[in-house]
């Protein structure tokens, strides 16, 4: 501003009156006010820009349900860092339960896996069948076998307890509950909460028909 006002009296001198000098000291102190306006106008543009774009793509993405799109688009299977905000870890928790939800349930079962805890009939499982289990079926299969800590049975293998077809069925019983009805902002709650919430999220994609939504 200094600068300007030696410039102006440079160029006019006292022989322009207070009045006209006044007007046009506003007017160029206007014009490069608006100039630097526009200049952070543009910069928050582009963040906007490529913010609105990533959602776009990610809104697409979701319909089209593709295995490929959930290997690259969706981080799930990685740790919170101290970047990610509320608002990204529930955008993740969407496009992991509306992805969840079309994966369909396997129709061809009746193999008899071996079952001596509930983790480890889940990863059988997952290999046999190259499914991925839901993130909740995944910590609740892990709390069944911690209720057994200290009980009678605890080293007693589960299928001399329990059938293991029956256990199996159970399994998937619990996963059609999580993949149909759980709500993404309870999954985002459980994540935020839980910065090492990704050891339960299973990276296996299985390929998918593309969805006509």
């Amino acid at each position: 501003m200094y600068l300007l006002h030696r410039c102006l009296l440079s160029a006019f001198g006292s022989s322009c009156n207070l009045a006209s000098w006044s007007i046009l000291y506003l007017f160029l102190c206007v014009c490069i006010f608006g100039v630097t306006v526009m200049k952070g106008a543009v910069s928050f543009g582009d963040q906007v820009e490529i913010s609105s774009g990533d959602s776009s793509s990610s809104n697409t993405d979701d319909r089209k349900t593709e295995s490929k799109w959930m290997k690259n688009t969706i981080t799930v299977d990685q740790p919170l860092s101290e970047w990610d905000s509320e608002d990204s870890i529930l955008r993740r928790a969407r496009m992991y339960q509306e992805y969840m939800k079309v994966v369909p349930l396997p129709t061809q079962r009746g193999f008899v896996i071996p079952l001596t805890s509930w983790v480890g009939l889940a990863s059988s499982m997952k290999e046999l069948y190259g499914q991925p289990l839901h993130y909740l079926t995944n910590v609740h299969m892990k709390k069944l076998d911690s209720m057994r800590f200290g009980s009678d049975n605890e080293d007693v293998p589960l299928d001399t307890i329990i059938d293991p077809s029956k256990a199996e069925a159970t399994i998937w019983l619990i996963e059609e509950v999580h993949r149909s009805t759980s709500s993404h902002h309870y999954i985002a709650r459980l994540w935020l909460a839980d910065p090492m919430y990704h050891i339960h999220v299973d990276a296996i994609f299985p390929k998918l028909q593309n969805s006509s939504k």
